[in-house]
């Protein structure tokens, strides 16, 4: 049986060909079911993953995608992917559980992203036993790329940066207030666009202002979130993300400074769920 494994943020989306003992892994955008409709996910998979996959059949699709928790829009994802690939029988779930299958495997433990986005959950062993509510990069995604992002562009924005800083992001993005303006509130995927600005915190480690950002974002992710769960203080926690992975000194200090056990930091769930899904 050819398994065809997926695992998609807002920004990216990565794709697992298992078939014959061998791995076939393709790169997409990202489908967010929010921002997409079910003609753009399938105009998605048919330009940018099914030539790539031209040369096997695919009998089975686990996808584990942002935005996938919501009924309609795992039914939606479902609709497209059966489009795309009639003869398949297609399991939709949210990246969150993706996220706690490759990290924690078939053991307890709190899984957290922290990618362009971010969330976190209490998993069993089986199931996510509990969730902390993730409410998009408007109302929440502390700790996330889009959450660090709106904090540089109000450093730059408010003139909070110092003229070093102002120098080198003037001379990084050669942007203006209206054009950012225009981006975030009325251009698509704004949640991609505030998080394309995490670049300018990993270019420019050191600074004391940079710093501040980074640490107080995802000090906002540990506070907000990993305080809730009473097991934090009892089982490792995991990490996956470019954010989490890129900033996992950080994320380490203050797992020591919350009295947490740290567990793994990925930067992508993918090679996790490979294992999984062989095993399975």
């Amino acid at each position: 049986m050819n398994i065809l494994i997926a695992d998609s943020g807002s920004t990216k989306c990565e794709w697992c060909l298992l078939h014959d003992n061998k791995r076939k892994k393709v790169d997409t955008q990202g489908i967010s079911p929010y921002f997409l409709d079910m003609e753009g996910i399938v105009g998605v998979m048919e330009t940018e993953l099914k030539p790539a996959l031209a040369k096997w059949p695919v009998d089975a699709v686990y996808y584990y995608g942002t935005g996938c928790k919501d009924p309609k829009n795992q039914k939606m994802v479902q609709k497209a992917i059966r489009k795309v690939f009639p003869g398949a029988t297609a399991h939709v779930t949210d990246d969150l559980l993706g996220a706690a299958l490759s990290l924690c495997g078939h053991t307890k433990g709190i899984a957290c992203i922290l990618g362009t986005g971010s969330n976190s959950c209490y998993f069993d062993g089986k199931r996510i036993a509990r969730n902390s509510p993730g409410l998009g990069f408007v109302l929440g995604d502390e700790g996330s790329g889009a959450y660090l992002g709106k904090k540089v562009l109000q450093y730059y924005l408010y003139n909070t940066f110092d003229e070093d800083l102002r120098y080198k992001f003037d001379a990084k993005y050669a942007t203006h207030v209206n054009e950012i303006l225009e981006n975030v509130y009325k251009r698509p995927l704004p949640n991609r666009y505030l998080a394309s600005f995490t670049m300018f915190l990993v270019e420019n480690r050191g600074h004391y202002m940079i710093e501040n950002i980074i640490e107080d974002g995802l000090n906002d992710f540990f506070f907000t979130h990993l305080c809730k769960y009473r097991e934090s203080w009892k089982l490792p926690i995991h990490f996956v993300g470019g954010v989490a992975y890129g900033f996992r000194d950080v994320i380490k200090d203050l797992c020591g400074t919350y009295e947490f056990e740290l567990g793994r930091i990925l930067q992508k769930p993918m090679d996790g769920l490979i294992k999984y899904h062989s095993q399975s």
